[in-house]
């Protein structure tokens, strides 16, 4: 049973969270149909349980936000197979633990692991409790670091006035993806897999799609898919504000990565296809020409993105091709989360 928390005023809560929520988790959890632990003789489903479950399901639109290298976290949760980046912490390490690295994916799809090391892994890509992804994987990360070495953490329930990874992440310190051909990251040193790992990571590497991330550019990744390559590329740009430079760079024969082309804009052979909507963050889609691999698209990129700057700054209304290149975009665009 949770202890009893001093209760806030609206004023402290914190981000993400109402002053609703936050009083909620003044009070221990307990079972729907008992009474309220706050003395009001009313059910606590009838009482502080309603603004807990309202807390658990309301969705933070963009849950890494304020989070260094939001386009890359956003990328490592929907779009990157294999990847792993270091985290560091507010307060530092505690003892026992030489490191936290947040994974894309871990074994069994395991919220978290501690290592035999002491090293914990947080995995990105689970399923979680409730609306704010980043509260949930900080209270995950919370119970990685105090697990027995050796262990995996299950998945657990966040208190609503819990902190998040913008509370317990020094957000001063850089964060870099690095992005794997496989899931052997899994692994520690020249540790074996055997049992339910093993053919976890069997499965996992045969499902992997290769993927770069780009250098040159924010939140950019190269894949490899069956029938064509992409780039894919997540934005931190307002949505309509970019819609609209997309649109205006589409109309004048410039959507494609590289120098602009005709008026489909695929002066290089790619090609902007549409759009869709990750974690509040908008993410353009471009195809790619067969043989155009990650280190062919660098320079292009860094073309683009200097017309896409240019295109950002102008604010006259759209013309009549530049609203049909919009609406063009918009009606292929595709909501993940």
């Amino acid at each position: 049973m949770a202890k009893k928390r001093r209760p806030q005023t609206a004023a402290a809560a914190p981000a993400g969270t109402s002053a609703g929520a936050a009083d909620a988790g003044s009070y221990p959890v307990v079972g729907a149909r008992q009474p309220c632990p706050c003395g009001s003789g009313r059910r606590y489903k009838a009482c502080h349980g309603r603004a807990a479950a309202q807390a658990a399901t309301e969705l933070v639109r963009r849950p890494f936000e304020g989070l260094p290298n939001e386009s890359d976290w956003v990328a490592m949760r929907e779009l990157v197979p294999a990847a792993t980046a270091r985290l560091t912490l507010k307060d530092g390490l505690p003892e026992g633990v030489p490191a936290v690295t947040l994974a894309t994916v871990l074994p069994m799809a395991w919220p978290a692991l501690r290592r035999e090391t002491g090293e914990v892994l947080l995995g990105l890509q689970n399923d979680t409790a409730s609306g704010d992804i980043s509260r949930d994987l900080a209270d995950t990360l919370i119970r990685a670091l105090a697990a027995e070495p050796g262990t995996p953490v299950d998945a657990g329930r966040a208190a609503p006035d819990g902190p998040r990874l913008q509370d317990l992440l020094d957000l001063d310190a850089p964060f870099v993806p690095q992005v794997h051909s496989g899931f052997e990251f899994w692994l520690d040193g020249d540790e074996q897999p055997a049992g339910e790992v093993a053919a976890s990571l069997e499965s996992a590497n045969e499902a992997a799609i290769p993927t770069a991330r780009l250098s040159g550019v924010e939140g950019a990744y190269w894949c490899e898919a069956p029938e064509k390559n992409h780039l894919r590329w997540v934005m931190t740009h307002p949505e309509e504000q970019l819609l609209d430079a997309l649109a205006r760079l589409h109309a004048a024969g410039g959507s494609a990565l590289g120098e602009p082309g005709d008026a489909s804009g695929n002066g290089d052979g790619s090609r902007l296809v549409g759009s869709f909507r990750a974690h509040g963050l908008t993410v353009p889609v471009w195809d790619l020409p067969s043989g155009m691999r990650s280190e062919d698209c660098e320079k292009p990129a860094a073309a683009f993105a200097e017309r896409l700057a240019e295109a950002l700054a102008v604010t006259a209304p759209l013309t009549a091709d530049e609203r049909r290149a919009r609406n063009g975009l918009t009606n292929r665009q595709v909501t993940l989360s």
